[in-house]
Formats: C-alpha cells, structure tokens, sequence
C-alpha cells in the first residue's frame, strides 16, 4: 500500500510540474533565405512574425536567426526591399537574429569592384551554410520559405 501511495505522490508531482517545464521552454528556429525574390524575403519574415505571435501566446520564448547567402543576400544588403521592415522587426524582438554570409558578401564585393553596405541588423558570418549547420547542430528547427 506504501509503494502505491509513493507512486501515486511521483505521479502527481511529476503531473504538476510539467506545466512549470513548458512555460520555461525554449525553441530555437532558423529560416534560410537565399533568393533575391522579395516575395520569399516578406514569407521569411512574416513565418518569424508568426512562430513570435504563436509563442507569444503560449507563454513561451523562442531565438530566432534568418540566415541569408547566395542571391538571397540581398535581403541585407543597404538597398534591400524589405529593409524598413527588417529595422522595425528587430527593434520589437531582441530574440530576431539576421546573418549574412560572409562568402556570399565577398564575392558580391569582389564583382562590384566596392564594399557592400549591408544593414545595420545584418552580422557577417563565415559561411551561410555553416552556420545553418551550426544553428541545427544546436538545436535549431529548420525552415527554408
């Protein structure tokens, strides 16, 4: 009768506390981008805006990094479609991360014979796919819009 009771308090606890774990959880997305189409750089913004309402919502927190190389850099670059709203995501969620590839970047600027000027959100990384590795390798859900 003792074991029963025992098992039954583990029970209840172990019940009661899993609530308290998932109000603490948190999840991890990254979204790649590596075309230059505004249409695919307004979805991987709007699927951040949406996975940050979601768990919002819940309670819950979550990092999120938009990666970018190939013709898909030009989402960070001075002159990007979506730069005003990149400037007013950023300065409503401190948990929205942009990297851009530093390959990428130094082949643009070795075509255009000048420095590409990318936005001031954007961080350089060695490698674009590197660092989708990276983020997996952490943890990271994977999303590619």
């Amino acid at each position: 009768m003792k074991l029963l009771r025992a098992i039954a308090a583990a029970t209840l606890v172990a019940v009661l506390t899993v609530p308290a774990f998932a109000a603490d959880a948190q999840h991890k997305l990254a979204i790649h981008v590596d075309e230059s189409d505004e249409q695919v750089m307004n979805m991987a913004l709007n699927n951040a805006k949406n996975v940050r309402s979601y768990y919002d919502e819940k309670g819950e927190s979550v990092d999120i990094e938009i990666v970018t190389y190939g013709p898909g850099l030009k989402m960070l670059t001075a002159d990007s479609p979506v730069k005003d709203r990149i400037s007013a995501m950023s300065l409503e969620d401190e948990n929205l991360t942009f990297a851009a590839c530093g390959n990428t970047l130094a082949g643009m600027e070795k075509k255009a014979g000048k420095t590409i000027e990318l936005v001031s959100e954007a961080t350089v990384v060695p490698s674009g796919v590197v660092r989708l590795m990276e983020l997996q390798e952490q943890g990271y859900s994977y999303v590619r819009p």
